[in-house]
């Protein structure tokens, strides 16, 4: 046997010059490489996933949204930002459509003392007058819906919500023949204070859960 001859390989692999035998990588080790890199992936992907769930149960708005805020820089807090204009933002023009008299002036006069801005006062228009059955409509443009009419709707149960193609930014209540009067004023405070909840946000636009108090 050669001096050169790797020990156990015996005179298969007898090296008689200055050359030698290829040998091959064991292939275990690629699987154990293939292996490694899978369960590192793998791990990541578990990783993740734990802070998607964070941000869902930690009440940050939850997955995606809470990623765009904080890519816009944008932090969220507990300061809650009101959507809904006050009473005070809005002009309300009153209009009698039942044949008693009188119940434009004295509605209007209350909803004044609530706060809501006075327009015209009067009969109704034709097309309403003597034509509404319930409580009374409340009417504006289809930017008012959900926002300025709802509230209105606030002082008065079970009045229907209706747009037109008016681009102002007044509303009218119309009184209909089931009308009795407007709902106790705190109850209608208490009414409005769960609509501003219902659409409150914070300053990065994500809903805030109803507060305990209002």
């Amino acid at each position: 046997m050669s001096m050169l001859t790797p020990p156990g390989l015996g005179g298969k692999y007898r090296i008689t010059g200055d050359k030698y035998p290829r040998m091959r990588r064991p292939r275990y080790r690629s699987r154990l490489a293939l292996a490694g890199t899978s369960a590192v992936v793998a791990l990541g992907l578990a990783g993740w996933g734990t802070m998607q769930l964070i941000d869902v149960f930690s009440g940050n708005g939850g997955g995606k949204l809470a990623v765009a805020s904080r890519k816009a820089g944008c932090k969220p807090s507990s300061e809650r930002i009101m959507t809904l204009p006050k009473p005070g933002q809005i002009t309300v023009n009153v209009y009698n459509a039942t044949p008693r008299g009188g119940l434009a002036k004295t509605t209007a006069d209350e909803l004044k003392k609530r706060g809501f801005r006075i327009g015209k006062v009067g009969n109704a228009p034709a097309q309403y007058d003597k034509k509404v059955p319930g409580a009374g409509i409340l009417l504006g443009s289809p930017a008012a819906a959900n926002t300025t009419l709802s509230v209105l709707g606030t002082q008065l149960k079970d009045a229907e919500q209706r747009t037109d193609a008016r681009e102002t930014a007044d509303v009218d209540l119309l009184i209909g023949s089931a009308f009795k009067e407007l709902n106790v004023q705190k109850d209608a405070e208490q009414a409005l204070a769960t609509l501003a909840d219902a659409t409150a946000k914070d300053s990065c636009g994500n809903r805030l859960p109803p507060s305990e108090k209002h």
